[in-house]
């Protein structure tokens, strides 16, 4: 199979779909790659690198699309990029369909075959493709909530973890998953006092278990998220409801019941945003201002760390590009269902459930195009 990866366009987005060793993979396995000149640039890889294991450098991302089977990205391609795509192609990366009603149409009206990191599916009904962005986002969703609090960049001016003889930060992380569970980790460890709030008991108790008194967890009911909201500093929205658009869980009339430049970090913003007041941002622009809080909802926020974020990223996608490209993509979600779940779009046709109900298309489960 001829397989290419394009320079990523998105607004400050540094990853790419291959490293010059998943590509090193990919031909040893008899595929031929192409790659887009300076594609790798913003993980420290060179078009050198990637000819020296073995990959076709290409001039223009417009023979890329035009030339191979399958495309491997990170993020969901942008309108420039859809118009590129056509019947019984492989789209292969993040695509976030249910809060993008613009992308879906797109890609229906494509043809192409796209099948989705983020629904991918693992042991334990697990997300193992979207596991690794949510290790980096929810740790990074700390660094970016610390600068935001700082006086100027609109917070409170607080110290996340406070000295000695002055309080810390009360930092809130809405949901106890992987962004969750890192965006905790991060914060215990500056000094902050956290707490989780997950409507899973389950998922309380390991986190309970976990953090062994340095972090509280709460059942998220409506009064004790309202309560949590109104005294924190800081508010990490963790929500993620698979496939479909993030529930919106603090709405703007709560932003009244908080301390003035306290922030909002929306990790959800991906899937729509778990805040009412969200609305997605840039790495060059990545706050906003609402009713005095202060709100950070960058939708690529692995992006900034670009080369830990590849590599990290090509570690649970490869073995499934690697099996799609040695089967042909039908054969490869034959025989592996959690592979299967990935595939958000096909040949016309909806086939993610949440994207269907939510865009209001038919919905045409995986089985019926298998």
């Amino acid at each position: 199979m001829r397989i290419g990866t394009v320079r990523e366009i998105k607004n400050h987005e540094y990853r790419v779909g291959l490293t010059p060793e998943s590509v090193r993979e990919l031909v040893a396995h008899g595929h031929e790659v192409w790659v887009e000149t300076g594609a790798g640039t913003g993980i420290g890889a060179s078009d050198a690198d990637y000819v020296a294991a073995g990959a076709v450098i290409q001039g223009a991302a417009a023979d890329i699309f035009a030339g191979c089977e399958m495309i491997v990205k990170v993020k969901e391609p942008q309108a420039v990029e859809r118009a590129q795509l056509r019947r019984g192609q492989i789209l292969y990366t993040y695509l976030h369909l249910a809060p993008d009603p613009e992308q879906t149409a797109d890609l229906v009206k494509s043809g192409v075959t796209a099948i989705a990191y983020e629904t991918v599916t693992g042991p334990g009904n697990s997300l193992p493709l979207l596991k690794p962005m949510s290790q980096v986002a929810g740790r990074m969703s700390i660094q970016a909530g610390a600068t935001a609090l700082e006086k100027a960049h609109g917070g409170r001016g607080v110290l996340l973890g406070g000295v000695p003889g002055v309080l810390p930060a009360r930092v809130v992380v809405i949901g106890g998953g992987v962004v969750g569970f890192n965006a905790a980790q991060m914060a215990v460890g500056m000094g902050a006092e956290v707490t989780i709030l997950d409507r899973d008991p389950a998922a309380l108790e390991r986190l309970d278990s976990h953090f062994e008194g340095r972090a509280r967890t709460l059942y998220s009911g409506r009064a004790a998220l309202a309560a949590e909201i109104a005294s924190a500093d800081l508010v990490i929205g963790a929500v993620l409801v698979p496939g479909a658009a993030a529930p919106k869980l603090v709405t703007r009339a709560m932003l009244a019941t908080m301390k003035p430049g306290a922030v909002l970090v929306d990790v959800a913003i991906d899937q729509g945003g778990c805040f009412e007041t969200s609305r997605a941002t840039t790495h060059a622009d990545p706050t906003y201002i609402v009713d005095g809080i202060v709100h950070y909802c960058v939708a690529n926020m692995p992006g900034a760390v670009a080369r830990t974020s590849t590599y990290a990223l090509n570690n649970v996608t490869l073995p499934h590009a690697l099996r799609i490209a040695d089967l042909g993509w039908k054969a490869a979600l034959q025989a592996d269902p959690d592979l299967a779940a990935g595939l958000n779009v096909h040949d016309g046709r909806i086939t993610c459930e949440p994207v269907a109900r939510e865009l209001g298309y038919q919905y045409v489960p995986v089985k019926l195009v298998l």
